[in-house]
């Protein structure tokens, strides 16, 4: 059966699968990323799952993988297939799509983890039809994925959807890109986390206990929760002003509040809005298999360039 390999790789951990030509998942496993061992044990590690998961295919579907797609955190060069730098991994100017091709002996795509994830939720996921989207994860740090009639935008240099770093509160707290006051400083898991730690005077409490505080009624919560609501807001709008998109996608640990979350921020994004139409505002769908399934979107989309490439006159 023709399939191709998607691993989406992680800080701690690697998920993969085989994935059949309707998307369907043929066969799932996981594995440590191992980056205590240092960037090169992690390539490594990437390089020999990506063998085993090609062995797999071959012994159990008649067939080697046709291609294989890989998401990866970081900065992230598709064009060239170089994974450029990942604080969290280690490394800079891997070229892995080069490695894993020469490995595996077939095409592979390689995409940034975020729009990656951000390609399957628009496609297959909560945005499936929309032909304008916009994904925003709201994790240990903010970004996302702008959906284009079925594609996700890279930009000119890789960083599109990096709406994190939108100014939010001029001369607010530093942000590590060297900017004061980003968006993620303010309304992500790790900023809600942070603000609730110091207001409810435990340092082991995080945005989930904040969350939880919130639907109890505590005012301390309900203070901390607001002020990430409209951060959150206000970098929200501008990226809609920007985009227009069709449907506004949240996923991400914050997101997992629900309504806790989506309430509040229908809201603020209605009192924000002027000329612009308001988007779709709908949690994601996937969860944590949104980069991997992305990642066989992208191993498909190869392919489907390759078929037209050879059958052009």
């Amino acid at each position: 059966m023709r399939h191709v390999i998607a691993l989406d790789v992680g800080g701690t951990g690697m998920k993969a699968a085989l994935a059949g030509p309707g998307g369907e998942v043929l066969h799932r496993a996981r594995r440590a990323t191992g980056r205590a061992q240092g960037p090169d044990a992690v390539v490594a590690g990437i390089l020999d799952f990506a063998t085993e998961l090609h062995a797999y295919g071959t012994e159990h579907f008649g067939t080697p993988a046709s291609a294989a797609g890989v998401a990866v955190p970081g900065i992230v060069d598709e064009a060239d297939g170089i994974a450029v730098y990942a604080a969290n991994l280690g490394w800079r100017d891997v070229p892995l799509r080069d490695l894993l091709a020469q490995r595996l002996g077939v095409p592979v795509a390689l995409g940034h983890d975020v729009r990656t994830g951000g390609l399957a939720e628009g496609r297959v996921g909560a945005g499936l039809g929309a032909d304008r989207f916009l994904f925003v994860a709201l994790g240990t740090g903010i970004a996302g994925a702008i959906g284009v009639d079925g594609r996700v935008e890279a930009g000119a240099h890789g960083f599109a959807g990096e709406i994190g770093h939108i100014v939010v509160r001029p001369g607010g707290a530093p942000c590590p890109c060297g900017q004061r006051g980003c968006l993620e400083r303010f309304a992500s898991a790790a900023a809600v986390s942070e603000a609730w730690a110091a207001a409810s005077g435990d340092p082991g409490a995080d945005a989930a206990d904040c969350a939880k505080a919130v639907d109890s009624g505590d005012p301390r919560a309900e203070a901390v929760w607001q002020q990430a609501v409209d951060a959150l807001a206000d970098g929200l709008v501008t990226a809609l002003t920007l985009l227009d998109p069709r449907i506004l996608i949240i996923g991400g640990g914050l997101a997992e509040a629900g309504e806790t979350l989506f309430a509040p921020l229908r809201e603020a994004i209605r009192a924000r809005t002027t000329f612009q139409k308001q988007p779709t505002l709908v949690p994601a769908a996937l969860g944590d298999s949104a980069g991997c399934l992305g990642a066989g979107l992208l191993a498909w989309d190869l392919l489907a360039s390759t078929d037209r490439m050879e059958v052009t006159p």
